[in-house]
């Protein structure tokens, strides 16, 4: 596994990694899924924070594990500077619900991408248990592929989080109109969106992914309080070169264009979002 670099960027205190997975047992991989991942486990991703040096995060579940939740609640137990991203099913019980939010879980995913997935026809139930909860949900989705995508966030009962900037190629991605209506999408205080992923989207093989900083730019023009980041560690099923998290960060905050901006991204908005405590971190626990 590629270790990463110190960041030439001052990193803030308190910054927050709002996206990466830990594999790692004890949950199962399901039958049905689009790749098989390698290990990442708590300590190497520990390691990677402290070099880059993050103070927060956001365990999200992955794909691969389904609705087997076991190792994104197990990841950083017991650690307030820690948060979840969990996927559930429409049915699931109340108290299971509840348990899981004594754990740190502030969101469940919906995944309209990949095979193991949700379906759309899910949303609406998911969307009602995460309201009584008061989770947000997270899409992993090409927001060019819902002709319906402002109507369809709009009616839901809770915040909604775009994963990896919405997911689209960045080729020509600026004007179309699912990537406007994201952008339209941030003013209404309903959306957010996680600036990571660049080598999902783009066409390069390596940083510095040109073709997606127009995107993110955008992103950060358009409504700057409603943007968080996130490495997406341990970066499963890329057909790119492999990057470098430090790399990763300097890319935020090149994007970012000043120190303002760039803070509010990795700190004031992921206390917002995802309920942290101001100036408490990972080294008051």
């Amino acid at each position: 596994m590629r270790l990463p670099t110190s960041p030439r960027h001052v990193v803030p205190e308190g910054a927050c990694d709002c996206h990466f997975h830990i594999f790692d047992r004890p949950s199962e991989l399901v039958p049905n899924r689009s790749y098989s991942p390698d290990d990442a486990t708590e300590a190497s991703y520990a390691h990677l924070a402290q070099t880059l040096g993050l103070s927060r995060g956001v365990v999200v579940q992955p794909s691969v594990y389904g609705t087997d939740n076991r190792t994104t609640l197990g990841a950083f137990d017991g650690n307030p500077a820690y948060r979840r991203v969990v996927v559930i099913e429409p049915g699931t019980a109340e108290q299971a619900l509840r348990g899981m939010t004594t754990q740190g879980v502030v969101g469940a995913r919906i995944n309209l991408l990949f095979s193991g997935g949700s379906t759309k026809e899910d949303v609406e139930a998911v969307g009602a248990l995460a309201a009584d909860q008061g989770w947000h949900l997270q899409f992993l989705l090409d927001v060019t592929q819902l002709d319906d995508l402002a109507e369809f966030v709009c009616k839901l009962p809770v915040p909604v989080v775009f994963d990896h900037m919405g997911h689209l190629p960045a080729d020509g991605a600026l004007t179309t109109p699912g990537f406007q209506t994201v952008l339209r999408l941030l003013d209404t205080g309903r959306v957010w969106v996680k600036l990571s992923g660049a080598y999902r989207l783009t066409k390069e093989h390596r940083t510095p992914y040109a073709d997606v900083a127009p995107l993110a730019r955008a992103l950060i023009a358009a409504n700057p309080e409603r943007l968080v980041w996130g490495t997406d560690w341990p970066h499963p099923q890329i057909k790119t070169e492999v990057p470098d998290a430090g790399v990763l960060l300097d890319l935020l905050g090149d994007w970012a264009g000043d120190a303002a901006s760039f803070q509010r991204i990795l700190v004031q908005n992921p206390e917002q979002l995802y309920g942290f405590t101001p100036g408490s971190t990972a080294h008051d626990t």
